[in-house]
């Protein structure tokens, strides 16, 4: 499906995956930085057998979603685009954020506020570990000219997360790329994403600001974080836990930054572990 934004004029692709049991509510899953809505491809239908509607959507430059024309992919643009969503969607969802997703989760509640229903911030904090950080930086900016066939792209997938099997059929890969009028295989995101100047983001003044929204938040959250994260560590979740007044701590044992990709059972049980311990998420919650 397409959700049109208001504001902007953008579309964003989505899948949405319509409850089995009682209808609880809505999920609304926010993939990380240079993902696609088809991360959450096993969470989605895992959570619609729970009774929640469920969206997954692709944020802007990523997927099938539109590109920025004056290439802006700040966090505040990543958060107008949520407020557009949440606002047609005639309900607060629950929101699953995993990293740019959690950040933009996080600053949309936290300084807009009456955004979310609840929070889950997977692997996401206002501290963020510098060489994790680089590590993703360097794999999205590292194929410029892209690839020649899909097997190069799986083994710079694999290269990248070594501690994953390489995929036994490459054409699996191809939501992740798309091709160029070059012939040439390209990763699924706008290139002007990877060129976006981050500097007050990632340095002290991003860290306040995150540091600061994550203060406001009082719907029911939950963190997540992978055992072996090298992008938030146990400080920074600990951190982010003392500012979110009443928020659980879960960590995902062998999984590293992507959490659901990782692990997505043990993901996925915490995930309905905790919506089933709210009293207010646990009532069906019709429109």
């Amino acid at each position: 499906m397409v959700i049109r934004l208001n504001g902007s004029g953008g579309q964003l692709a989505a899948d949405v995956w319509e409850p089995v049991a009682d209808r609880r509510g809505i999920v609304l899953m926010l993939h990380g930085g240079g993902q696609t809505r088809h991360s959450w491809r096993r969470a989605g239908p895992m959570l619609a057998q729970a009774g929640w509607q469920t969206y997954a959507v692709d944020a802007r430059g990523h997927g099938e979603s539109y590109w920025s024309g004056d290439g802006d992919y700040s966090f505040d643009r990543f958060v107008d685009d949520l407020m557009s969503v949440v606002a047609g969607l005639g309900e607060k969802p629950v929101i699953i954020g995993a990293s740019l997703g959690g950040i933009t989760a996080m600053l949309a509640e936290g300084e807009r506020g009456g955004v979310a229903r609840a929070l889950v911030l997977v692997d996401i904090a206002p501290r963020v570990e510098p060489a994790g950080v680089a590590r993703i930086s360097a794999f999205m900016m590292g194929a410029p000219d892209g690839f020649a066939s899909l097997d190069e792209v799986a083994a710079a997938v694999q290269a990248y997360q070594p501690h994953r099997d390489r995929p036994v059929n490459p054409q699996s890969l191809r939501k992740n790329v798309r091709v160029g009028p070059n012939g040439r295989w390209y990763w699924h995101w706008d290139p002007a994403f990877t060129r976006t100047d981050r500097t007050s983001e990632v340095n002290d003044e991003g860290y306040q600001r995150t540091k600061r929204a994550a203060s406001r938040i009082r719907v029911p959250t939950l963190l997540v974080r992978g055992e072996h994260s090298d992008i938030v560590s146990v400080d920074g979740m600990d951190e982010l836990q003392s500012l979110i007044p009443g928020s659980s701590l879960v960590e995902v044992g062998d999984a590293r930054h992507m959490v659901a990709g990782d692990d997505n059972a043990v993901f996925l049980g915490e995930v309905v572990s905790f919506l089933e311990s709210h009293e207010k998420l646990r009532a069906p919650h019709g429109r």
